[in-house]
């Protein structure tokens, strides 16, 4: 019975000690190579193409090939990108962020002007106006 007892505790312990991968930043001093032309396939129904990137494996980049993915509805998908700052290179994973129905590059939940009609949401009397989009 102590021995069922001493299992079920450890087992019941060691569910909180399961974590989930997470995302290392990546910093590197070596510019990304030119990117590759790659043919960008048709169009596939429920499915949006993320162009070839380079990523960063061991001391080097590689190129990882343009691939298919999932829409994800209410959501915008940003590319893997390379940005340049203060000398170093740093890697933005591609991401799934909540939608943007303006397509002014601000989520939702933060923009002032979520119908772009140019009046801000705390004045516009119909802050959504499906008509304005």
């Amino acid at each position: 019975m102590f021995k069922k007892l001493l299992f079920a505790a450890m087992l019941a312990s060691s569910l909180g000690a399961v974590t989930a991968p997470a995302s290392a930043d990546i910093v590197v001093r070596v510019a990304p190579p030119p990117l590759r032309g790659e043919p960008v396939p048709e169009p596939r129904r429920g499915f949006i193409w993320v162009p070839g990137h380079w990523d960063w494996r061991g001391n080097h980049h590689v190129w990882a090939q343009g691939t298919w993915i999932r829409e994800r509805p209410g959501y915008m998908y940003y590319e893997p990108r390379w940005t340049e700052r203060d000398g170093r290179w740093h890697y933005e994973q591609g991401r799934w962020n909540r939608g943007d129905r303006d397509h002014d590059g601000i989520p939702n939940r933060v923009d002032r002007d979520r119908d772009g009609d140019g009046v801000p949401n705390r004045v516009d009397r119909r802050p959504d106006d499906p008509n304005r989009r």
